[in-house]
């Protein structure tokens, strides 16, 4: 699916409808991914997602730190999930710098919603299943989001 946002506000409301109709994973955490240029506006979209889901707190871009995980616990409308786990992998070389983190740890628990942004850094340990946005920077503020739901297999 692909849809033009003119703006932040836009941004907020397409990332807002997203993760209301984001299904929850019954077996392992439900990973998105967020693909695009510096200043594209993938944070803008993690702000807009944890504010959808009930959080507080003041979301930055997690760059330096890395990860930055949010309890939803109580917090309506957290779709099942208990945390919001934000990653910015731009500065990591490969999906074995996220074992760091405890990367098998939270993608085991179902109740992990995790926005990674530069998945394609970390290509080799983002699920198959995982959800993607691609953000394209068009004229001034304008956005062309590109959106895709995994399709998950069924066990054989």
């Amino acid at each position: 699916m692909q849809t033009r946002v003119a703006g932040p506000a836009e941004m907020h409301t397409f990332a807002q409808d997203f993760i209301e109709k984001l299904d929850r994973a019954a077996d392992s955490a439900t990973v998105v991914g967020l693909s695009g240029e510096l200043g594209a506006g993938k944070t803008t979209f993690a702000q807009a997602a944890a504010k959808a889901l009930g959080v507080t707190d003041t979301v930055n871009s997690p760059t330096f730190v890395i990860e930055k995980i949010y309890s939803l616990e109580g917090s309506p409308p957290a779709g099942g999930w208990q945390r919001l786990v934000h990653i910015d992998a731009y500065r990591l070389k490969n999906g074995d710098e996220l074992k760091h983190l405890g990367w098998d740890e939270l993608l085991a628990d179902p109740s992990n919603l995790i926005l990674v942004e530069w998945p394609e850094h970390v290509e080799g340990a983002i699920p198959q299943n995982a959800h993607r946005i691609r953000i394209e920077i068009g004229e001034g503020e304008h956005r062309t989001v590109s959106s895709s739901r995994a399709q998950r297999s069924d066990p054989e």
